[in-house]
């Protein structure tokens, strides 16, 4: 990588609505990245949104930035920690 880090290795270490925990999104436990996001949301008062809508669109940014180079076995990590943070904040898996 060069010098200069891409715009969204930024916004993901340096969130304007949440404080992540570091690394959280290499976890292997999708439980674990859904209750980290939980905390930093439920915990910030700079997000805009209401807290599962922030944690959701900051797991959902992490994804769609990575893009292929998200390995497959971290995708489906991360695509499981959707699910825990749907039971993590009572609602509904989305069809």
């Amino acid at each position: 990588m060069t010098a200069k880090k891409k715009w969204s290795a930024e916004v993901t270490e340096h969130s304007d609505a949440l404080d992540l925990e570091e690394h959280i999104f290499e976890s292997d436990d999708a439980k674990k990245v859904a209750t980290s996001l939980k905390r930093s949301a439920e915990h910030s008062h700079r997000r805009k949104a209401e807290p599962f809508r922030s944690a959701m669109s900051m797991l959902n940014f992490y994804i769609n930035r990575a893009g292929r180079n998200l390995p497959e076995s971290r995708k489906q990590v991360l695509e499981r920690a959707k699910d825990e943070l749907r039971v993590a904040f009572g609602r509904e898996k989305e069809d």
